[in-house]
Formats: C-alpha cells, structure tokens, sequence
C-alpha cells in the first residue's frame, strides 16, 4: 500500500465547477491505474472515473460522463478530477484508490491503496 492523499473537496452549488487532485509520493503511481470512487453514507463505494497509467484511456460512470474529466500527470504523481455542472446527487465522499494493475477498474476490489478521501456537498 502507498498513501493517497486528496484534496480539493468542499461545498458548491448546483451547477457550479469543482476539481479535486490526488497526490502520492513520487512513484508511486508508475505502471497502475488510478480511479476516483464515490461514497454516499451507508452506500458501497461507486466508481466515478478511471485512468490508464500511459493516461491515454479514461473510463467515466454514465451518471458523469460529460460533466466530469480525469487527468493524471505522471511527473507529479497526481491524478486531477474537473467536477463540472454538479448535482446534489453527486454529494458524497470521494476517494481516489490505486488499481493492481495499469488499466483502472470498477470493482473496488482492484485497488491496493486508498486515500482517506475528501467530502464534496452539492446544494441545490
């Protein structure tokens, strides 16, 4: 496991941008896919989006796509989530995990290390 560090959460209202960043130490994401993941309260976490580690393939949730972009920069080690024209429905808990391997995955299973994720609350 790496540690996983998110930042970038907080309050906006509906229909307003938002974008959240994941940082490791550097290295760490070399050769793995990295994906963001949602979790309401009492709720299994829900994949958001997913990036391959050559960063040339992203993979979204139907209930984003076209609101939400994933990039990754891999001289930095950091993944960023552009959040746009956001919905209450996307309150939640957003954590970004690393996959196994270097493609990402929906299945939270696939993932070796988690962040502790930051809080994202959407008022209508």
């Amino acid at each position: 496991q790496v540690q996983l560090v998110e930042s970038g959460g907080g309050l906006v209202q509906a229909g307003g941008p938002l974008r959240l960043s994941c940082e490791g130490a550097i290295g760490t994401f070399t050769d793995h896919g990295m994906a963001w993941f949602l979790q309401a309260p009492g709720q299994e976490r829900e994949f958001v989006a997913g990036i391959r580690w050559t960063g040339t393939h992203t993979e979204y949730a139907d209930s984003v796509k076209g609101r939400f972009t994933l990039t990754r920069d891999n001289t930095r080690d950091t993944v960023h989530l552009q959040m746009n024209g956001m919905k209450p429905d996307d309150t939640a808990l957003y954590s970004c995990g690393r996959a196994r391997d270097v493609v990402p995955s929906s299945t939270p299973m696939n993932y070796d290390s988690w962040g502790r994720g930051t809080q994202v609350t959407v008022s209508s």
